[in-house]
């Protein structure tokens, strides 16, 4: 492999920001785990084969510290009640106390899906990436991250009452 460190980082921090943002949640959390995600990828460059996109590889990794995170905090869920509650308040209380009922209500129902589905949709919404991409990250096709996402919002509309065709 003919990178160096520094074209690495260049290339694709951003993407593992972005991923592991849509994971955690946590602007701090992801920025210390992208380091150490370029950390461990350096070390382990030499034994990089090359059998999938470094993107793809770099994620890999970012996952895996992610979970092991999660393991250290004792927590399984990346989204719960106590983090809803730490949002800034708005100008107008009611609207939201009304917004945060919302987002409780929506992560609620995004804790009801697999897991898989669940990380789909984080990464589609919170981490901004193409279904091509997605897919690329997860192992899968970018059709499958399609059909993934749409059949998980179908879903979340059933789990909060909707019918699931509003605004699609």
């Amino acid at each position: 492999m003919a990178w160096n460190g520094e074209d690495i980082y260049q290339q694709h921090a951003e993407g593992v920001y972005r991923y592991l943002f849509a994971l955690c949640r946590e602007a701090d959390t992801a920025e210390e785990l992208t380091q150490e995600t370029f950390y461990q990828a350096l070390k382990s460059l030499p034994s990089f084969r090359g059998d999938c996109a470094p993107q793809t590889w770099l994620c890999a990794i970012a996952k895996r510290l992610w979970y092991r995170e999660l393991s250290r905090r004792g927590r399984t869920v990346p989204m719960d009640g106590e983090a809803l509650a730490q949002l800034p308040a708005p100008d107008d209380p009611a609207l939201e106390a009304e917004e945060r009922d919302d987002k409780l209500l929506l992560y609620r129902a995004m804790q009801k899906l697999d897991g898989e589905t669940r990380e789909v949709i984080y990464l589609r919404l919170a981490g901004d990436f193409s279904f091509r991409e997605i897919g690329a990250i997860l192992g899968h096709t970018e059709v499958w991250a399609r059909v993934r996402f749409y059949r998980g919002k179908e879903r979340l509309a059933e789990l909060m009452g909707g019918n699931g065709h509003e605004g699609t």
